[in-house]
Formats: C-alpha cells, sequence, structure tokens
C-alpha cells in the first residue's frame, strides 16, 4: 500500500482509514489471506504514485491486528509492523501493487558503542519528556524501559521524526549503529538540540 508520508517501522503501530475502493479490495484479499500487507512511501515529488517508480521499494511488512468495516464501505484497521522488506518482482500495478518481498535483515554485533549509542537515544527521550512534550502513558513507560537497541531506533523514528524522507533513511538503514547515530541525528536537529 503506497502511502505519501506514512512508513511502517517494525514493532510500531499504524492505524490506517481505508477508503479507495482498490485498497479495500486489498484489504479484503489480505484478511483472506496471512492478515499481511506492506506499507511504502510514495516519493515526495509525486503528488500521487501511479507506477511502481513512484514509491520507495524499502518498505514495513505489517500484520492487521484490528479491521473494524464501516457502513460506508470504508475500514479502520490498526497494522503492526513486523520487519523491513525489499519488494520486489512486481506481479502486478494495478489496482493494487502485489510484489515479492525480501527480507532485511538487520547487522548487529552488540558492543559498548551500541549501548552508547542507545543510551543517547534514551537521554533525548527524556528530554522530550522534561520540554513537556505529552507522550501516551504505554510509550513513556515502554520506551524508559526499553534495552534492545533495535526496537529503540525503530519506535523513536516511528514516533519522533517528522520528516518522511527521514524516516525512510533510517527504515532503509539495516547496521544498527548506523541507524542509532541517525536517529540521535535527526532527533536533535528536528527539536534544535544540534548542540546537545
Amino acid at each position: 500500500m503506497p502511502l505519501p508520508g506514512a512508513l511502517l517501522f517494525p514493532h510500531a503501530l499504524l492505524p490506517i482509514h481505508i477508503f479507495e475502493p482498490r485498497y479495500q479490495e486489498m484489504l479484503d484479499l489480505a484478511l483472506s489471506e496471512h492478515r499481511m500487507f506492506c506499507v511504502a512511501l510514495v516519493k515526495p515529488q509525486r503528488a500521487q504514485w501511479k507506477s511502481t517508480d513512484d514509491f520507495f521499494h524499502i518498505a514495513g511488512l505489517g500484520l492487521i491486528r484490528a479491521c473494524v468495516g464501516r457502513g460506508d464501505g470504508t475500514s479502520d484497521l490498526i497494522l503492526q509492523g513486523l520487519r523491513r522488506v525489499r519488494l520486489s518482482a512486481f506481479e502486478q500495478s494495478a489496482p493494487f501493487p502485489i510484489a515479492r518481498i525480501e527480507p532485511l535483515e538487520s547487522k548487529a554485533t552488540p558492543s559498548v558503542e551500541t549501548d552508547a549509542l542507545g543510551a543517547k537515544v534514551l537521554e533525548l527521550y527524556s528530554r522530550f519528556k522534561e520540554s513537556g512534550r505529552q507522550l501516551p502513558v504505554r510509550i513513556d513507560q515502554y520506551l524508559s524501559h526499553l534495552g534492545d537497541s533495535e526496537m529503540l531506533a525503530d519506535l523513536m523514528a516511528a514516533t519522533f521524526i517528522n520528516d518522511p524522507l527521514r524516516r525512510q533513511q533510517v527504515l532503509e538503514e539495516v547496521g544498527i549503529n548506523q541507524r542509532l547515530r541517525l536517529v540521535i541525528q535527526y532527533l536533535r536537529e528536528e527539536t534544535g538540540s544540534a548542540a546537545a
């Protein structure tokens, strides 16, 4: 499902309102099979997608956790991110794309550097709280005690990085340390604390 401005990270939740008939057809297919589909970011220079060249081919694979059909033919659903994937070998492009997918494995060797980068991300998160930024209580409790650096990087990017191209860059990065560095850089730049 190519979407403008929306990305799906592993472990993150993405609410989606489906109103276009082609995506209702896609949802029906997903619900009848494995309850999964991918979300791909439409390239910003495109007003909307018309071909498979109009969206990024590194995407997030998600599981439909909840789906409510409405009387007007629309649906509201919650998609839970499972993993990064590369879209390849498109089998159809209309009315919605269907592609073969290849999982993208993260490259991580836990190290002192990984721990230090994770601690820096948590420090930046603490600054968000101190600055009065309101966060859902569950997210706050979860992030404050999260020890998995990969999950931390993905959830922070999904929750706090506003620029879709920056989120796409984090999504495409398979190296955990580099992913953490990107999250730190973008959080600093977007909050105006580049000197911190």
